[in-house]
């Protein structure tokens, strides 16, 4: 079945693409899951930032609150603090935006619960504005530092940043196919290891086109350990359940 524009119409009179995004990660989760072997598992991670959760800060700061206590000393009296900090030499305005995030997080149990990949479906909080670009591209290329596959899917057509090439020049690098123009919506796999005792990044990266199938792309356990992410059999899933045709 072929990519839909759940941002214009006519699916987004039918479907929200906030309803769309929440519920993918499970259909992924329920995808990947058989195939992991039974040191891993997966599970699916929403957070809606800051805008969602401003009832319950609200309810949770009226309830009341015991008073911290002052640390003891030596012979269990409790100890009053004798040095107050200084004034601040800087105070600014920040606009620290909550992201939004629809994530697929796989871990290693055996490994203490060791996290070795990450799928991340791109929101358009996270293309719209520089500083959120940034702030997504940075967390990608941290995790990747890490030894954590990323696999990101962008199917956010209302915005033309492509946030995997703005990953690359983070990074310094570009990949010609994406080039001079890259697609706005894509979906692509991100790996770091070692050659040898060369660092190589490797890419598995594809534009995608609306009414065109999705990809399969890999997902990387380890160096030399990976399976598949089927993202058209999630993707139909999730439609089908939310009666998007």
């Amino acid at each position: 079945m072929p990519l839909r524009d759940r941002f214009r119409p006519p699916v987004w009179a039918r479907s929200s693409w906030e309803g769309f995004h929440g519920g993918w990660p499970m259909a992924i989760v329920q995808q990947i899951a058989p195939l992991l072997p039974n040191d891993f598992t997966a599970e699916p991670r929403v957070h809606l930032g800051s805008y969602f959760e401003i009832d319950v800060c609200a309810y949770e700061n009226e309830l009341p609150r015991a008073a911290w206590p002052s640390p003891a000393n030596g012979s269990g009296v409790m100890a009053t603090a004798t040095w107050a900090p200084p004034e601040p030499t800087l105070i600014v305005d920040a606009d620290l935006a909550d992201q939004y995030e629809y994530e697929v997080l796989v871990f290693d149990q055996s490994r203490g619960r060791h996290l070795v990949a990450a799928v991340e479906i791109v929101s358009p909080a996270n293309k719209d504005r520089s500083e959120n670009r940034r702030a997504f591209v940075t967390k990608c290329a941290a995790l990747l530092q890490q030894g954590v596959c990323v696999s990101i899917v962008d199917l956010v057509t209302t915005r033309r940043f492509n946030l995997y090439t703005e990953l690359l020049a983070l990074l310094d690098r570009k990949d010609p196919a994406f080039a001079p123009d890259p697609p706005s919506i894509y979906a692509v796999t991100c790996r770091c290891r070692k050659i040898g005792q060369v660092s190589k990044l490797e890419s598995w990266a594809y534009p995608l086109a609306v009414g065109k199938p999705l990809p399969t792309l890999p997902v990387w356990l380890s160096d030399e350990l990976s399976v598949s992410l089927e993202l058209e059999s999630s993707y139909e899933e999730t439609c089908r359940v939310l009666r998007i045709s």
